[in-house]
């Protein structure tokens, strides 16, 4: 039985990370996809778990050979999915997690029309933006380009077959466990 890959997206700052990183205790059989990126580590990052940190020249060459299932250049940095490592486990029956901006997301279902896509947003945009401010990650201006960022991305929740509210985040998480169960089940039927 072949795994299924799940994309997940939302802005910056609306807890997908906390949201993953709790379903992730929950559930078995399913792994993150590590992405590779150029920007800079930030504190607490580690190289291999949270992101593979390579430069542009590599990433650009990855790029022009096909190796990634996407990519693109979000908040003025490169960010891709190596499609050999995603692969690999879907044809080992191991369910696969991408979170991916938007921009990655339309271009993975593209690529894997079976894709389950998912979008985390907050309960308003005054509160997404207050969280960004208040995590102090970013340098003003790029706060700023998040927050411009956000509203850009909102605009695409449409476009996911599934968006889960982090209005409370208990709630948010038991929200994903049911979609990854729902699709685990479906797959149970086919086999």
């Amino acid at each position: 039985m072949k795994g299924t890959l799940f994309v997940v997206s939302g802005p910056a700052g609306v807890g997908k990370g906390t949201i993953i990183a709790e379903a992730f205790k929950q559930l078995d059989g399913i792994v993150y996809s590590v992405s590779c990126t150029t920007r800079p580590p930030r504190p607490g990052e580690a190289e291999g778990k949270n992101y593979f940190f390579i430069g542009e020249e590599e990433f650009l060459r990855l790029a022009d050979d096909g190796r990634f299932l996407e990519w693109a250049v979000v908040h003025g940095h490169y960010y891709g999915t190596r499609r050999d490592v995603v692969e690999e486990s879907l044809l080992a029956g191991i369910d696969v997690l991408l979170e991916i901006d938007v921009q990655g997301a339309a271009q993975v279902k593209r690529k894997m029309s079976d894709a389950v896509t998912i979008f985390i947003e907050p309960p308003g945009f005054a509160e997404l933006e207050k969280r960004l401010r208040t995590r102090g990650t970013e340098k003003s201006e790029e706060l700023a380009i998040r927050i411009e960022n956000a509203r850009k991305e909102l605009a695409e929740a449409d476009k996911y077959e599934y968006r889960i509210v982090n209005d409370k985040v208990s709630k948010a998480v038991r929200s994903f466990i049911e979609i990854v169960k729902k699709y685990r089940e479906d797959q149970n039927d086919l086999s």
